[in-house]
């Protein structure tokens, strides 16, 4: 269920969004360890790094061949 993608294609997306998810930790420690915390920006994205890791485990699945039944 890759959609016509190619794995390359899969790779290269999926090492975007690993990136990003990255990205979000840093940004979350730093939110974390502000003097005055921003709730609300914390809550944010972390939601927004689970849809990321929502959508790279989607990928990863699509990389994996199907099994004849």
């Amino acid at each position: 269920m890759n959609d016509g993608r190619s794995p390359a294609d899969i790779a290269r997306q999926l090492a975007d969004l690993r990136e990003q998810h990255r990205d979000l930790d840093l940004a979350i420690e730093g939110l974390w360890h502000a003097p005055v915390r921003d709730e609300l920006a914390i809550t944010r994205l972390k939601k927004r790094k689970l849809q990321l890791k929502d959508s790279i485990s989607r990928l990863e699945s699509s990389l994996i061949p199907d099994e004849p039944a």
